[in-house]
């Protein structure tokens, strides 16, 4: 009995039935992994005596090899999708961006909380890479240094007392 090739043992894996995206550029539905998962969700296929990940898999036999310097995105968001038409090589920057982790959110806010734009002349880069509003951060200051300039002067109280007299009371 012959063995059977790689291509076959995949197919054999592939649910083609699965349901369609939520996602508008995703043609078709879902071709789901039937077959094993790593504990991230993602499909692994035994080949030529390793574990790949079935995705890459599915788009280097439909698509050739992937790009250096790029992965394969899901553009359906289901990581264990094996359709050809759902995958793309992606840059990670790109990949990171279109998910829905605190990462993507942060990056598509584009004003402050009190409403200033982050642009070019308006943005501070702190160390940690994370931006800041250079307008809020200024008035920040501003405030901080009035607040210690009032706790630094002295408190003015009148030199004599000031007794009602019969002017000031009626």
């Amino acid at each position: 009995m012959e063995r059977p090739t790689p291509a076959a043992r995949f197919a054999e894996k592939v649910s083609t039935s699965g349901p369609w995206s939520l996602r508008r550029d995703c043609p078709g539905p879902c071709h789901l992994w039937d077959g094993s998962q790593n504990e991230k969700g993602y499909g692994t296929f035994w080949l030529d005596g390793r574990t790949v990940k079935a995705h890459r898999y599915a788009y280097e036999q439909a698509n050739g090899p992937i790009p250096a310097g790029l992965e394969v995105d899901h553009r359906c968001r289901r990581r264990a999708c094996v359709a050809p038409g759902h995958l793309e090589a992606v840059t990670h920057r790109t990949n990171i961006l279109r998910s829905t982790n605190h990462v993507a959110a942060r990056a598509a806010v584009t004003h402050c909380p009190a409403g200033h734009a982050y642009d070019q002349a308006n943005t501070i880069r702190a160390r940690n890479g994370t931006r800041k509003c250079r307008a809020c951060k200024n008035a920040s200051a501003r405030a901080a240094r009035t607040r210690a300039r009032e706790g630094r002067l002295a408190v003015v109280k009148p030199i004599r007392p000031t007794a009602p007299t019969l002017e000031r009371a009626a």
